[in-house]
């Protein structure tokens, strides 16, 4: 990190991840150039959850380059009559993979709409019973994990 002044331990990075309203994901296409896309993602530990569609240009980069970087934004402002951006935010680098068990499938939407639709809760299993087999779902490892914070 260049701003070494600005560099925050990883219980910051982690809550910055924990509250974000999303995550942008970048990937590298077959051609070397790269993809990215926001996702709504949920922290467990060492593995960030998202859903998905089965197939997609997304998808086909995770099956063929499993090498991601998730960046997340979480508090903003631009200060009256200042030439800045205070902010803070989150970098991630790991290993996307492919959930393949129903459990940790369900887990991990479970964990999901807990975070983002907590209301709708009561429907989570009549959802999951249409829609579980046709839902990807991918987890990330967390292999390194940065915080920054420019003064909020």
């Amino acid at each position: 990190m260049r701003r070494k002044d600005r560099e925050m331990p990883r219980d910051f990075a982690e809550a910055v991840i924990d509250r974000c309203v999303y995550g942008v994901l970048a990937t590298v296409n077959e051609d070397g150039t790269p993809y990215c896309i926001p996702l709504s993602i949920v922290r467990e530990g060492e593995w960030l959850y998202f859903h998905s569609a089965q197939e997609g240009q997304k998808i086909d980069n995770l099956q063929a380059r499993n090498r991601v970087c998730l960046c997340c934004v979480g508090e903003t402002r631009v200060p009256e009559g200042r030439f800045t951006m205070e902010y803070t935010s989150a970098v991630v680098f790991g290993r996307a993979e492919l959930v393949q068990g129903d459990d940790e499938k369900v887990h991990a939407l479970r964990l999901l709409c807990l975070r983002y639709t907590p209301q709708a809760m009561a429907d989570f299993d009549k959802a999951i019973a249409r829609q579980l087999a046709r839902t990807g779902v991918w987890k990330i490892h967390i292999d390194e994990i940065s915080g920054k914070q420019n003064h909020l």
